[in-house]
């Protein structure tokens, strides 16, 4: 009896010294990126410790579950991996981070100081790219390619257009801020003649490229790095890249420590390990996007990634005094037609 006992006070023990990292984040993430490698080295890491993945949609989605849940004061999330630098001015709104402590994150200094996009100190970058649209060579012809924003406009392009939406998606925000830098006042306008030629606006990336590799339109939204990703992945060069007038939208992706959370520390290695070279090295062939950490080397295959000749970015002070509105004039756009 003694013994029983003193096996059940033991198992006791064990489970109330279980902890957990629960870490928020968007599907393609998990579904095709490098989450169980993370997970396996965090866990070798740290023994007795779970790195649990929540994903159950696009970044913008999962951040407005986050949002939602921290006013109700019943989130489960101890970190966020997966905020475009579009979005920072919501996060920071809605106070959904804790600062972050630089000497608990030795591999930040390998990051230059020109991805670092939040200068409050509550969230760090751990990959980037560019929003721009891709095209599927057997499908568009030549002489259909777009090489201008207002190429997009072509009366012969009606239909064969995805993009995201901004409400929704990260790459969609990306698209709607960089024809707001492009055309100024007239960004509206500029919608308002894109829509014939849109065949449909999805709520994420991925059901917009899985459209694409369908055949459903020969023209999506989606980011530089696509012929890369092409040509690795299946020895092919049918989907290209389009930079309209040498553009295409900056995007960063960051992550940070959640208000609140009860495992801080486990946090900060979390974010260490992202930024680390081993991981930071995966974020080409499955993220699809540019490391951050400039040790980081990319693979064969990634000079057919595309950098633009003129990257374009809105100033996030400035995406955050306008962007409420700037989705409102969007939004009575669609509904009006």
């Amino acid at each position: 009896m003694k013994t029983f006992v003193a096996l059940l006070l033991a198992a006791v023990a064990v489970l109330g010294a279980a902890r957990e990292l629960v870490v928020y984040t968007y599907d393609s993430f998990v579904s095709w990126g490098p989450a169980l490698t993370i997970k396996e080295r965090f866990e070798a890491m740290f023994p007795g410790v779970t790195l649990t993945w929540v994903a159950v949609g696009d970044s913008s989605e999962m951040l407005s579950r986050l949002i939602a849940e921290l006013e109700l004061g019943a989130t489960q999330a101890d970190v966020f991996l997966g905020l475009a630098d579009v979005e920072l001015p919501r996060a920071l709104a809605h106070n959904v981070f804790q600062p972050y402590d630089p000497t608990k994150i030795p591999n930040l200094a390998d990051v230059p100081e020109e991805l670092i996009f939040d200068k409050t100190g509550h969230v760090i970058p751990y990959d980037h790219g560019y929003v721009t649209f891709v095209y599927d060579s057997e499908l568009l012809p030549e002489e259909l390619v777009p090489k201008t924003l207002d190429d997009l406009l072509r009366p012969e392009l009606k239909g064969k257009i995805i993009v995201t939406d901004p409400r929704t998606s990260s790459p969609g925000l990306s698209f709607l801020l960089w024809t707001i830098a492009h055309y100024g006042e007239g960004w509206l306008d500029y919608w308002r003649k894109l829509i014939p030629n849109l065949l449909t606006i999805t709520k994420g990336w991925s059901e917009a490229y899985d459209l694409f590799l369908a055949g459903e339109a020969p023209i999506v939204l989606s980011y530089s790095t696509d012929t890369a990703y092409s040509y690795i992945e299946h020895g092919s060069l049918r989907y290209l890249v389009i930079t309209p007038d040498g553009e295409a939208y900056r995007q960063v992706e960051g992550m940070g420590i959640v208000r609140g959370t009860d495992e801080p520390e486990l946090a900060h290695a979390f974010l260490n390990l992202v930024l680390s070279v081993e991981i930071q090295e995966l974020m080409p062939t499955t993220q699809w996007m540019f490391p951050v950490n400039a040790k980081a080397k990319l693979p064969e295959g990634y000079e057919y990634a595309v950098i633009p000749e003129k990257p374009v970015a809105l100033d996030p002070a400035v995406v955050g005094e306008k962007l409420e509105e700037w989705l409102n004039l969007w939004q009575s756009l669609l509904i009006g037609g």
